[in-house]
C-alpha cells in the first residue's frame, strides 16, 4: 500500500495514479439507486472514501458545505478537504483508520470555504458497512453550536452584574499566568496582584438595598477598569480585573516589574474610588482596602498567592482600611504560628492535651480559702505550656471554645466534689469558672451546666460561673435568659475584671449576678506597703482615686446585695486596705499562684490556723 510515511502531508504521501475513473464510480454503481439515491440527497455532508485516503464520490451537501462543486472533490486527498493533517495526534489516528487498526475517528475542524468564510465542523471517519471496501466520511457544520458555546462560556466565566471575569476565569488566567513556561517565552518569570474589598458595603447594602448596591459595584468596576487600561497604557500588557464575589476585586499583572508597579496599581485604585459616586441621583462614597502580593511565579500557585492575598487583605482592614498594604513575610510567619496553634485545638482536647490549675479565692476577714478559680493550661508538645491568653481568643474565634468549655466545667466540678469528699469534715469551696460569650450563643450552657451538676454530685451553690464585664453588660435575649436559668438553678454568676468596661452598676440589679471581681489594675494602684523593698521605687506611689473608687463600687455592691472579691492581691498592704474598705474575698499571689490539685488538697487538710500561703508554699 503507497503512503506507508507518517509525515502530515497526505497528499505528497497517496499515489494518485493509482486512481482509475472506474474506480471513482465504483462505489456508486456497485450501491442499490436507492443507497445511492439517499446518499446523494441525503442533508448530511459526505463523502466516500478509498483505502487510500482519496475521495471516490462526494455528495451535493459537502460540495455545498464546501462551497465547491461535488464532483470535483473526486480524487481529492480527504485528510486536505478537512485538515486531518494539521496536528500528528489526528493524522496518525486517520492513517490507523484507513489501515483498518482503529474503528473510528471524530474530531472537530474548523474549515475555510472557497468563498472565504469559516465554519466549525465535526468530521467522522469510519469503514463502510458490511462488506463494502472503503470509508465513510462525514461532515457536520457545528457553527451554530460552537457560537452557542461560546456565549455560554462567556456568561459562565463572567458576572452578570459587572460583566467583569469571574472568579472561575480569574482563576484560569491566574494558572497560566503561573504557568512554568512563561518565563521560558520572555515574561518576567514575576507575577502581581491586588486583591480588595470595598469597606462598608454591607452597610449599603442592607440599608438601601441590593439594586442598589449591584449599581454601585458596576460602578467600581468601571473605574477598576479604567485604572488597568491606564497602567496598560505606561506599562506592557494590562492588568486583569476581576470579580471573585461579594464586594472583591482582583486585578493581575502577569509578567509584572516588581513591587513599585504594584504599589503604583494599588495607590491609582485608591485615588480612583475617592471621588463620590452618582448612582441616579444618590450620591455615595467608599474606600476599599486592598491587599498587595507580589513575587516570582516559580514555586507559586494560585492558592498560596491568594492565601497571601487574602491574609494582606485583612491587614489593611486590621491597620485601618482605605489603604494598601504589602505582604509581609515576618508578620504572615507570625500569623501561621497563631493559625498552627488554632488548627490543634480541637485534636488537643481529644488527645488530652490540657489540665486545669487552682487558684485559691480567700476571705479578707479570716483568710479561709473559700472557693478556687480553674484556670486552663495547654500542655503543647511543641510549644510547651501556655497559658490562656495564647490561645482562649483563638478557641472564641473557632467556636472550639464550646467542647473545651465543656471539658473545663466537667474537669473543674468533679474535682471540686472529690475536695469535698475527702474532707468532709472542712468546709465544702466553691470552684469558679469562666466561660465565653459563644458557649452561651453556640451551645446549651443551661443545658451542660445541669448535665454537669448531676454527673459530678456537685451542689449548684459550690459552682460559680465567672463572664467579663462587656460580655454581661447590656445583655438582652438568649444570654439573659441563660443566666437568669442558671441563677435559678442555684448556681452563682459572677462579672469579672469588673471596673474596666461599662460599670454600670444601675444595671446590675436587673441582672442575676451575685459577685464582682475588681479587675486588678485598681488593686495595684493602692499604696504598697514601705518595707516591701522588691518594688521600684516608680511603684511606691500612691493613688488615692483608686481607694476612693474601689472603696464606693464596693459599698454600692453590697447596697445591690452582691458580693465583692479583689483580684492581684500581692502585698499585705493591699490586703489590709482592701480588708478595711469591705472587700469579701481576695485574689492573687499574696495567698497563692495557681496551683496543681493535689496543693490545693493539701491547703484544704492544713490546721485551720495556718496562713494560705504558708500551706501552698509561694515564695
Amino acid at each position: 500500500m503507497s503512503g506507508t510515511s507518517e509525515g502530515p502531508a497526505p497528499a505528497a504521501d497517496l499515489d494518485r495514479s493509482a486512481v482509475t475513473d472506474s474506480d471513482i464510480d465504483l462505489a456508486p454503481r456497485t450501491e442499490p439507486p436507492t443507497y445511492r439515491s439517499v446518499f446523494t440527497a441525503a442533508p448530511l455532508a459526505m463523502a466516500v472514501v478509498d483505502r487510500e485516503g482519496l475521495v471516490v464520490s462526494a455528495n451535493e451537501t459537502l460540495g455545498a458545505l464546501l462551497g465547491t462543486d461535488p464532483g470535483a472533490l473526486a480524487g481529492c486527498p480527504a485528510a486536505d478537504l478537512v485538515d486531518l493533517a494539521s496536528d500528528a495526534g489526528t493524522w496518525h489516528a486517520y492513517r490507523e483508520v484507513l489501515r483498518g487498526r482503529q474503528p473510528r475517528l471524530r474530531c472537530t475542524r474548523r474549515l475555510k470555504r472557497t468563498d472565504g468564510q469559516s465554519l466549525w465542523t465535526q468530521v467522522t471517519v469510519a469503514p463502510l458497512a458490511g462488506d463494502t471496501p472503503g470509508l465513510l466520511l462525514s461532515v457536520a457544520d457545528i457553527s451554530a453550536r460552537r457560537e452557542l458555546q461560546a456565549r455560554l462560556r462567556h456568561l459562565q466565566m463572567h458576572d452578570p452584574v459587572t460583566r467583569l471575569p469571574n472568579r472561575a476565569l480569574f482563576f484560569e488566567r491566574l494558572t497560566a499566568a503561573l504557568d512554568a513556561e512563561t518565563g521560558e517565552r520572555g515574561g518576567t518569570g514575576r507575577i502581581g496582584l491586588c486583591y480588595l474589598d470595598l469597606d462598608g458595603f454591607k452597610a449599603i447594602n442592607d440599608t438601601l438595598g441590593h439594586r442598589v448596591g449591584d449599581r454601585l459595584l458596576a460602578a467600581v468596576a468601571e473605574r477598576l477598569t479604567r485604572c488597568a487600561e491606564e497602567a496598560g497604557h505606561t506599562r506592557a500588557g494590562t492588568p486583569l480585573v476581576a470579580r471573585l464575589g461579594g464586594d472583591e476585586f482582583a486585578l493581575l499583572v502577569a509578567d509584572s516589574t516588581g513591587t513599585d508597579q504594584l504599589a503604583e496599581l494599588a495607590e491609582s485604585v485608591l485615588a480612583a474610588l475617592q471621588a463620590p459616586f452618582d448612582l441616579s441621583g444618590r450620591r455615595l462614597s467608599v474606600t476599599a482596602s486592598v491587599g498587595v502580593v507580589e513575587r516570582h511565579t516559580a514555586g507559586t500557585t494560585p492558592t498560596a498567592l491568594m492565601q497571601a492575598a487574602d491574609t494582606t487583605l485583612y491587614w489593611a482592614k486590621a491597620d485601618g482600611r482605605a489603604r494598601w498594604t504589602l505582604f509581609d513575610p515576618e508578620r504572615n510567619a507570625h500569623r501561621m504560628t497563631r493559625q498552627a496553634l488554632a488548627s490543634t485545638l480541637r485534636p488537643a482536647i481529644e488527645r488530652g492535651e490540657f489540665a486545669l490549675e487552682y487558684q485559691p479565692l480567700v476571705g479578707m476577714e479570716d483568710g479561709r480559702v473559700r472557693g478556687v478559680e480553674a484556670l486552663i493550661r495547654w500542655n503543647h508538645p511543641q510549644f510547651g505550656v501556655l497559658a490562656p491568653n495564647r490561645f482562649i481568643a483563638l478557641a472564641e474565634e473557632d467556636g472550639s471554645i464550646v467542647p473545651l468549655g465543656r471539658w473545663i466545667l466537667r474537669t473543674a466540678c468533679r474535682q471540686a466534689r472529690r475536695w469535698q469528699l475527702d474532707h468532709p469534715d472542712e468546709p465544702p469551696i466553691f470552684v469558679s469558672v469562666n466561660v465565653a460569650v459563644r458557649q452561651v450563643w453556640d451551645s446549651d450552657l443551661v443545658a451542660d451546666v445541669a448535665r454537669t451538676l448531676e454527673e459530678t454530685g456537685l451542689a449548684p451553690h459550690l459552682l460559680q460561673l465567672e463572664l467579663t464585664e462587656s460580655a454581661v453588660m447590656g445583655s438582652a435575649g438568649r444570654p439573659l435568659q441563660a443566666l437568669k436559668a442558671l441563677s435559678d438553678m442555684g448556681v452563682h454568676i459572677a462579672i469579672d475584671d469588673f471596673g474596666t468596661g461599662y460599670s454600670n452598676l444601675a444595671y446590675l440589679s436587673r441582672l442575676p449576678v451575685s459577685v464582682l471581681k475588681l479587675d486588678g489594675a485598681f488593686v495595684r494602684g493602692f499604696q504598697y506597703d514601705g518595707r516591701d523593698t522588691e518594688r521600684d521605687a516608680a511603684d511606691d506611689v500612691a493613688s488615692p482615686a483608686d481607694e476612693v473608687i474601689v472603696e464606693a463600687m464596693v459599698q454600692l455592691a453590697h447596697r445591690l446585695g452582691l458580693t465583692v472579691t479583689a483580684e492581684c492581691v500581692e502585698t499585705s498592704d493591699q490586703a489590709s486596705r482592701l480588708r478595711r474598705i469591705g472587700c469579701d474575698t481576695g485574689q492573687g499571689w499574696l495567698y497563692s499562684r495557681p496551683v496543681s490539685p493535689d496543693r490545693i488538697s493539701e491547703l484544704l487538710g492544713s490546721s485551720p490556723g495556718a496562713g494560705v500561703q504558708a500551706a501552698v508554699g509561694n515564695p
